[in-house]
């Protein structure tokens, strides 16, 4: 099972600085950390893979500062961390974000499946994981609190929505985002700290 985590960081303090001239966030030697909704993605990749095998891979768009974050994650178990940088990204919208990364996401290879937090905490719009799907033309599920099953062709969720839940299937490849409530942290082995050095 080949899957994909989508990965941003985020300001890690409430004092955010804006350009004034573009009025988008000044990302360059800020304080950051990784989305915490994402983290809960990166959990269920691993438990994914240790169950089905396969590789798990981190993609993230942003500032060259963000590669060092991503190195980190090797240690959790990730098996490869990719960085999309580029000044043309600064400001970005969710859409031309979605289109970046799956632009980066065809080049990084084959996958089965994407994951996602269910949104970012500084923009908070959960849109760029459907309008990936979109332009990656496959199927996406949002706000998943639980995988129930899965195997390489299919995967069973449970959704949540205003009125309670919905348990969806869908065939793979697919997005899938995730909320807080899927899983709980891993804690990183003296296994995988050595990998990552």
């Amino acid at each position: 099972m080949n899957i994909i985590v989508c990965v941003k960081q985020v300001p890690a303090t409430h004092k955010i600085r804006m350009d004034p001239e573009t009025n988008t966030i000044m990302r360059e030697g800020a304080n950051a950390m990784f989305n915490p909704f994402d983290l809960y993605a990166i959990e269920e990749a691993l438990k994914i893979r240790d169950r089905l095998g396969g590789k798990v891979k981190a993609i993230s768009m942003g500032v060259l500062q963000v590669s060092e974050a991503l190195k980190r994650l090797l240690i959790l178990g990730l098996d490869d961390a990719f960085l999309l940088n580029d000044h043309m990204f600064a400001g970005a919208d969710t859409l031309a974000t979605a289109y970046t990364l799956a632009l980066g996401i065809k080049t990084i290879g084959e996958y089965d499946l994407i994951l996602w937090g269910k949104q970012a905490i500084d923009g908070d719009t959960a849109r760029v994981g459907p309008e990936l799907a979109e332009k990656l033309k496959i199927t996406h599920i949002t706000n998943v609190c639980e995988i129930q099953e899965i195997n390489y062709r299919r995967i069973r969720v449970k959704q949540i929505t205003d009125d309670g839940y919905k348990i969806l299937e869908t065939s793979l490849p697919a997005v899938i985002t995730v909320g807080n409530t899927l899983n709980t942290l891993r804690m990183p082995s003296l296994r995988t700290f050595k990998r990552a050095r």
